[in-house]
């Protein structure tokens, strides 16, 4: 049986719902918008990821007897709001950028527009989804960028919830690693998977030397192995001399990654292994990747920072209210003026607007919705009538995404804290 993700929400949203239907507001038609105020970390852009999870989501957002038991028994909200919620299923329209774009502060990278019963049903779920997948296809991007063609694993399984770690792998390949450990995300999204063996293989046997043969006769010599444990020196020329110059890569988790490199290609160039990879994990992030830039390192591992943002483990999207119907049926905009966290008001297109050699140059987010001579469209349809139309494959999401990436100057290629890569240019 599919599971619901009606009750994936906050309290306070059916609650407004009672509310609403009580004053009669509830059938008003609304707009509502997805976008960030800021980047969190200071960085230079954001992507987006997740907008396929959450048209999953939106799929099975109904309230079946059991939710409705639940709100019952609890006494969430009344029996009108009940049996309204028991009749639910959005009927609107979505619209959004497609996942592997980039965005920037002001983005309107999801557009939800139905009445507000409808909509607002829906704020927490997206940005749960939002927050998350976003957070870690930004630091995923980075640490692609800053890898410079190297391969990069997600590996960050046991350092986050585990529900959440498939969903990570997911925006993370999305971004452009290459695999995962994970295997639930192999399973549920057809990544990838990659691993071999920890310490604690080695550390079974009686010997480095049993350890790797025992690797070695069930894996094939194309394994990757472990290194150090205990010697590094000793454990590289164990290992050639079981596998031969054929061995596929050797991996190091501790000590001084970029020296410890550079010590063992030498010593693998010297055993004639001059093909064998060297890999190397150890709490990387895109800062320590791009130091290891020089090092004779063909891969990267990465968990802990990568499925917690990097330091930025939300994407710090909010969902606001835009414009809504008035008593005499007229769509007006409405915006939120509180000092620190102003919105804009006004059902919004937005579009990138390129120089003449093709770099972006602005974001463009426009209530004209005219679009302006050479700019590109951002948002695409994603529901219509309640029925999702804008699915599409994972492949296309990560060639999006190499072709955004290459698309914005250079300056959104520094890792360093800084102004964002692209003005929000708004009208």
């Amino acid at each position: 049986m599919t599971m619901s993700t009606a009750l994936l929400t906050d309290h306070y949203e059916l609650t407004m719902v009672q509310a609403a239907l009580r004053s009669g507001a509830a059938s008003r038609r609304t707009v509502f918008e997805v976008f960030a105020r800021r980047l969190p970390g200071a960085r230079r852009y954001g992507v987006v990821a997740g907008t396929g999870r959450v048209l999953d989501a939106l799929e099975r957002f109904r309230f079946g007897d059991e939710e409705i038991a639940f709100l019952r028994d609890n006494r969430v909200v009344d029996e009108p709001t009940l049996d309204f919620l028991a009749s639910y299923r959005f009927s609107g329209r979505v619209r959004g950028y497609p996942e592997g774009e980039c965005y920037f502060p002001g983005s309107p990278i999801m557009t939800v527009e139905g009445t507000f019963a409808e909509a607002v049903l829906l704020e927490t779920l997206i940005l749960s989804i939002f927050n998350h997948d976003c957070a870690i296809a930004t630091a995923a991007s980075r640490m692609v960028h800053a890898a410079g063609g190297r391969p990069l694993i997600e590996m960050g399984t046991r350092r986050t919830h585990e529900m959440s770690a498939p969903a990570a792998a997911r925006a993370a390949y999305l971004a452009g690693f290459a695999a995962t450990s994970n295997l639930m995300a192999g399973r549920a999204y057809g990544l990838p998977t990659a691993g071999t063996a920890a310490h604690a293989f080695t550390l079974l046997h009686d010997s480095e030397e049993q350890a790797f043969e025992a690797q070695l006769a069930a894996l094939g010599t194309g394994t990757t192995l472990l290194v150090d444990t205990y010697d590094v020196e000793q454990a590289v020329r164990t290992a050639v001399e079981l596998a031969g110059p054929e061995l596929g890569a050797v991996r190091l988790d501790s000590g001084d990654l970029g020296e410890a490199a550079h010590e063992v290609r030498k010593q693998l160039d010297a055993l004639g292994a001059h093909r064998t990879r060297i890999l190397v994990t150890s709490d990387l992030d895109e800062h320590a990747i791009a130091a290891l830039a020089a090092a004779p390192v063909d891969g990267y591992g990465v968990g802990t920072s990568l499925v917690t943002g990097s330091g930025s483990p939300t994407a710090a999207l909010v969902y606001k209210l835009v414009a809504r119907e008035d008593a005499s049926g007229v769509m007006r905009a409405v915006a939120k003026k509180s000092v620190g966290k102003p919105s804009r008001g006004g059902r919004k297109d937005a579009f990138r607007e390129l120089d003449g050699t093709g770099t972006a140059a602005a974001e463009l987010v426009l209530t004209s919705g005219a679009a302006p001579a050479g700019a590109r469209p951002l948002q695409v349809e994603l529901v219509r009538d309640g029925e999702v139309v804008g699915r599409e494959s994972l492949a296309d999401a990560r060639a999006r995404h190499r072709r955004a990436f290459a698309e914005l100057p250079a300056v959104a290629h520094q890792l360093s804290r800084g102004d964002v890569a692209l003005p929000t240019v708004f009208d």
